[in-house]
């Protein structure tokens, strides 16, 4: 390779470095939906009224775990970091390795825990971090649209994954999601945000 091959090669690779470390959480929501639209759901993230409604019922005085599916460019993490007391935290997993990447660089919290793998290992991951359950998990996950028996084995472990009296909080945009959770959840409240695009079913599901 001469030396200016090997220069414009070393060039390309340092632009294409650039403008990942540059995008925004919308261009890097947008490209993680193009690569996982199955595991993604939605073109653009939650809007602020739905995250303030999803969050709502809380309860963040004896939160001492959080965990998020699928945070994708953190749209929740903040809202959730600035509602969580001091010695909380927050484990945020997702199968996207780009997603994971992007919340290491940009979210500099202590309290906060990226995690690249799945949500039906959840009761694995939060052991390896010290924590024998959670006390609430929100997803945004597509049940509707993934792969057959995932839904199912992710509904399941987060039941089993919650403290009494935690809650596992769903946004979806189908109705479906409710056949994955009424077999685990004895109690689920349901609300509709229609300040969003699309307009998303809300679920709380209380152990």
């Amino acid at each position: 390779m001469t030396g200016s091959s090997a220069d414009d090669t070393l060039k390309q690779a340092h632009n294409k470095q650039t403008q990942m470390h540059e995008s925004g959480p919308l261009s890097m929501f947008f490209q993680g939906f193009l690569k996982h639209p199955v595991m993604v759901g939605s073109i653009i993230p939650s809007s602020q009224k739905l995250i303030n409604r999803m969050l709502s019922k809380t309860d963040w005085q004896n939160t001492k775990l959080f965990v998020e599916y699928g945070p994708g460019v953190g749209t929740f993490c903040g809202p959730v970091l600035n509602r969580m007391a001091p010695d909380a935290t927050l484990i945020a997993i997702d199968t996207n390795p780009d997603f994971i990447a992007y919340l290491k660089r940009t979210i500099r919290d202590p309290r906060f825990i990226p995690v690249n793998g799945s949500a039906a290992d959840v009761q694995k991951i939060i052991a390896e971090h010290g924590f024998d359950h959670a006390d609430f998990i929100l997803s945004g996950l597509p049940f509707s649209t993934l792969p057959e028996g995932v839904g199912t084995i992710i509904a399941r472990e987060t039941g089993a994954a919650l403290r009494p009296g935690g809650a596992f909080l769903v946004y979806q945009f189908s109705p479906k999601v409710k056949n994955f959770l009424d077999p685990v959840f004895p109690n689920i409240d349901h609300e509709m945000e229609w300040i969003n695009i699309p307009p998303a079913q809300l679920y709380w599901a209380w152990k």
